[in-house]
């Protein structure tokens, strides 16, 4: 049973996948790492995703497809995947239900965390990642976490993307192309609305019961 989480840039789709993944035992495929992965290696692609990324808009259809098809070709898990920051817009959902069902697969859960401006603001502009075991904390809401992170708060970084022009470019793009997947999926009936305002433990029960239905 695959499954697609999505919502709006910071809305907690990567810290929620994580959840998943170690409680449901699935495979984390999220584009965002797809792309940050192609930029680390500096292939001519990376440089062009890196470009795009530092403007505030986001890779190509085509970019992406064709990473993400690389990625289910290669992978072992079957119907075990949960699919995290894609798709971006109606298209690339068309495109997704292609390439799943080459591979006779389908889409067990659509989850929506739906969460508003303000907060997605804080939480960008906030958000610190672990460079050693990928953990993501907010400087705004994990103060102590962060003072006591067991890798070291010296691996914590932050995104070169998280800047407050960027979070605003992200935001309206997300509002124009991909706030129509949600009209596209919500007459689904595996579709749920979750709101993703709440502490991080609430949502993660919340999906929790989604997928022990």
């Amino acid at each position: 049973m695959n499954i697609i989480l999505f919502g709006p840039p910071g809305a907690g789709k990567g810290t929620q996948a994580q959840f998943i993944v170690k409680k449901h035992n699935y495979f984390q495929l999220s584009t965002g790492d797809l792309l940050r992965e192609e930029i680390k290696l500096k292939t001519t692609l990376g440089s062009e995703i890196e470009q795009l990324i530092s403007n505030g808009k986001f890779a190509s259809d085509k970019i992406v497809n064709t990473l993400l098809r690389q990625s289910i070709t290669n992978l072992k898990f079957r119907d075990r995947i949960i699919f995290d920051g894609y798709p971006r817009n109606v298209d690339q959902a068309k495109n997704l239900e292609i390439i799943l069902s080459e591979f006779d697969q389908t889409i067990g859960h659509i989850i929506f965390l739906n969460v508003s401006k303000d907060i997605i603001e804080k939480r960008i502009m906030g958000r610190m990642t672990c460079d050693k075991c990928n953990m993501s904390l907010n400087e705004f809401f994990n103060k102590e976490q962060i003072e006591l992170h067991p890798c070291g708060k010296e691996f914590l970084k932050k995104r070169k993307d998280d800047n407050f022009d960027v979070v605003v470019a992200r935001y309206e793009t997300y509002m124009k192309t991909t706030k129509p997947v949600l009209d596209y999926y919500s007459k689904n009936e595996n579709f749920t609305e979750i709101d993703g305002a709440g502490e991080i433990d609430q949502i993660t029960n919340k999906i929790n019961g989604v997928l022990n239905v």
